[in-house]
């Protein structure tokens, strides 16, 4: 009698041991995507982007990318999308936002992300070194350009409202202050070439008009298109997609201009502890597609991959000189010169709050 009374105690333990392991799985499933490599169900991945390319990611790029893959592996994606001013954005995943893919404004904003250990792996090793489309910095002026706005120099006029977003929140911000010192110092300012005192004199004068600085480029560009401000320094994406909405707003190509370029990467820590590294990996080449590249333009974004970029060539007009980060020595010797202690917007921004 004890003999049986163990061996059926023995396998009950096996059935509950087997029936607990199982509930395990589906919980593990249900908590993190599909285990890594699976192909059925749904998988969720979490986009934490900055606020300008909102319309091309949820209007047509997701929805593409969706089908794609569907089509690919049978999986279903669903996106959670996280929209905000890029160095909010990358605070917000460093301090504990779990997106899977960051698609920000700048390349120091995807580099804090990594100095923070949550991206591991060479990001910049993607094509084009990581940068999934471009813009550049642009005025955005009042429907028959009231002001007789032309270039930079018309900036500083006295009486101007100029309107930039807040370069310690907003990645479009800097672009634009990077923007129009670099003009100064190859000339196009009306001020002396290759001088920083005389690019910082310039910068100050356009800030002197400077009233408000909102949180990001997006908040920006509603504010103007609401009526405040004579115009605006912004990415030439957002006007051209306020214009697609129905704003009658224009728009003037400085000739000397930056050219802005928005990096995207996948986040190692988040994705694995997900599950979900095979579909992000799938979703950050995808953005490389043609199909990608004209959603881009399409929403205003000039691509970056060259064959699409010569079939919408007359969508963006040309600059006279346009040039990179490289120019004013990258994003490391910008973040010192030019924002850190000392650097030319700090003081900037120090002498003319303190003047007030």
């Amino acid at each position: 009698m004890c003999a049986k009374l163990t061996e059926r105690i023995k396998r009950l333990r096996s059935v509950t041991a087997l029936a607990l392991a199982l509930l395990l799985v589906a919980a593990a499933q249900g908590c993190g995507g599909q285990p890594s490599g699976s192909n059925s169900g749904k998988v969720t991945l979490i986009l934490g982007a900055y606020t300008t390319p909102r319309e091309a990611y949820g209007k047509a790029i997701l929805p593409a990318f969706q089908k794609y893959w569907k089509e690919k592996t049978g999986q279903e994606v669903e996106f959670q999308e996280s929209y905000q001013a890029s160095g909010a954005q990358a605070r917000a995943v460093v301090g504990g936002f779990e997106a899977d893919v960051v698609a920000l404004s700048l390349e120091a904003d995807v580099e804090r992300i990594a100095e923070a250990g949550l991206i591991t792996h060479d990001w910049k090793a993607k094509p084009h070194r990581g940068m999934a489309s471009t813009s550049i910095v642009v005025i955005a002026v009042r429907p028959g350009n009231p002001k007789g706005v032309r270039d930079w120099p018309d900036l500083a006029k006295r009486g101007l409202n100029v309107l930039t977003p807040d370069p310690k929140t907003s990645g479009g911000a800097q672009w634009n202050i990077n923007a129009i010192y670099g003009a100064a110092l190859r000339g196009f300012a009306g001020v002396a070439k290759d001088d920083p005192a005389a690019a910082r004199q310039f910068l100050k004068s356009v800030f002197r008009n400077v009233s408000i600085m909102d949180k990001g480029a997006r908040e920006s560009i509603t504010n103007y298109e609401k009526g405040v401000g004579d115009v605006a320094v912004t990415y030439e994406n957002e006007v051209l997609v306020g214009r697609q909405s129905g704003q009658k707003y224009e728009y003037i190509t400085p000739r000397s201009t930056i050219l802005i370029e928005n990096p995207v990467a996948l986040v190692d820590q988040h994705v694995d502890q997900h599950g979900v590294r095979e579909v992000a990996e799938g979703f950050i080449n995808f953005l490389w597609e043609k199909e990608a590249q004209r959603a881009y333009a399409k929403y205003g974004l000039r691509p970056v991959d060259q064959e699409v970029a010569e079939e919408v060539r007359a969508q963006f007009p040309a600059v006279e000189d346009l040039w990179g980060v490289e120019f004013l020595g990258g994003w490391g010797r910008i973040a010192k010169e030019i924002y850190g202690p000392g650097g030319a917007y700090t003081k900037v921004f120090e002498e003319l709050h303190t003047a007030k």
